[in-house]
């Protein structure tokens, strides 16, 4: 049994692939090398690329706790790397989730699929903030979580071949309803679609029809995609005919 709060597993499910595919862009355009960062001046490095990045929290894994960036006496609400995730915070008063509120969250309990229950907070605050992911920095004792600002980093589109798998993935991170994950993941792409009681169906602006089912608990059990193949020759290299 979870242990987060219903409202928590609620945005969780509805932003997950959202941040899932968000990931899978970010790690392709940022090298996991030796890194150094600088929250003072919002700064990550690494391989040779530097971006822009804010402190949403560490998580501890002696005490399997998560602490806020704005509740760590070192750093604080004004602090330059902080001030940006407050929205976070905000979110959590407004919408009465206690982990986006509490300064130090306990997760002794959690024991799911995730790394440890302080990376699920830091993919629903990334969600909340958009932006284009978050890293994971370790360090003895537990690992700062940096969310990534910047616009050099490439944001992930539509993409309906690779959908399923990540409606899947963020199930199991999320098992709330993966009708509310695919509901918010197309919007969130501008994909127009149809809802109706175990099924969402939804007409790509490319073409094509998706039609994806779910049982009664709002699990996916189908999914059926009629996507047109892209052009090819000459006119879809912009090459005169």
């Amino acid at each position: 049994m979870s242990g987060f709060s219903p409202a928590f597993e609620r945005l969780g499910a509805a932003l997950a692939a959202v941040v899932l595919q968000q990931q899978e862009t970010l790690a392709e355009f940022l090298p996991r090398e030796d890194w150094n960062a600088d929250l003072t001046a919002r700064t990550y490095s690494s391989g040779g690329v530097t971006v822009r990045v804010s402190l949403l929290g560490s998580y501890a894994v002696h005490e399997r706790t998560w602490l806020w960036g704005w509740a760590n006496h070192q750093f604080g609400d004004e602090h330059p790397s902080v001030a940006p995730t407050l929205a976070v915070r905000e979110a959590g008063e407004r919408l009465g989730i206690p982990e986006f509120t509490t300064p130090e969250v306990d997760l002794s309990w959690y024991e799911g699929p995730a790394a440890h229950g302080g990376e699920l907070i830091a993919m629903a605050a990334a969600g909340i903030l958009g932006g284009a992911g978050y890293i994971g920095a370790g360090y003895d004792g537990g690992s700062a979580y940096l969310h990534v600002d910047d616009p050099q980093v490439p944001r992930a589109g539509w993409d309906p071949v690779t959908t399923p798998r990540l409606i899947v993935n963020a199930a199991t991170l999320f098992p709330t309803a993966s009708d509310l994950t695919l509901a918010r993941y197309l919007s969130h792409h501008r994909v127009p679609y149809r809802q109706a009681p175990g099924l969402i169906e939804a007409r790509p602006a490319g073409g094509g029809t998706v039609r994806a089912t779910f049982d009664d608990f709002g699990r996916l059990t189908g999914w059926n995609a009629r996507i047109p193949p892209a052009p090819t020759g000459p006119a879809a290299a912009g090459q005169p005919l």
